[in-house]
């Protein structure tokens, strides 16, 4: 097996990735992918995309969601079958478990509403949300929260016939080798 990776994919990055191959014996290069980040020469047709974490993926949907779905797109329309390959860990197994994802930034967001509207920190802060909803307030939406990440990735999957995996940063290697038809 030999594996093409792209020539984006930072160095720092993928070292542990870069030992696995070495360790298993598998040949790689680097060369611009057309879509994802790691091929194997024995089959064009699967690609995976690496994600570091829900994070990534949820600003690819979210901020960077034409670039995002222009790729989606270019892989299903030249037949490129894209798994992203999600590396999180911390108990996210399956775009099941992404319904119970934190997104890090929720909490940074209710500091600056309670701190913009004077909501002291005994006070319910869902409770105190909905009340300045109701008067009126124009208030910046949420943070997207794991359920909705997950129904936006359900969509994809469908749309786009891409299937989303997790892992561990630790075990990235060895899960494109076993994703690309490897031992």
């Amino acid at each position: 097996m030999e594996i093409q990776i792209d020539s984006r994919e930072k160095a720092k990055a993928i070292k542990g990735i870069l030992a696995e191959f070495e360790k298993q014996g598998i040949k790689y290069f680097s060369s611009k992918l057309y879509s994802g980040d790691y091929q194997s020469l024995d089959n064009a047709r699967l690609c995976i995309d690496r994600k570091q974490n829900l994070t990534e993926i949820c600003g690819n949907v979210c901020q960077q969601h034409k670039r995002f779905k222009d790729e989606l797109t270019r892989a299903m329309e030249h037949g490129i079958k894209l798994i992203i390959l999600c590396e999180h860990g911390g108990g996210i197994k399956s775009l099941e478990d992404v319904k119970e994802w934190k997104n890090p930034r929720k909490f940074k967001y209710e500091q600056k509403i309670r701190s913009l509207y004077n909501i002291r920190r005994e006070l319910d802060f869902a409770t105190e949300y909905q009340s300045l909803k109701d008067h009126g307030a124009k208030i910046q939406p949420p943070p997207t929260s794991g359920e909705q990440l997950y129904k936006m990735l359900s969509t994809i999957s469908e749309k786009y016939n891409v299937e989303f995996l997790f892992c561990t940063k630790k075990d990235t290697g060895r899960r494109i080798i076993e994703i690309l038809g490897g031992e």
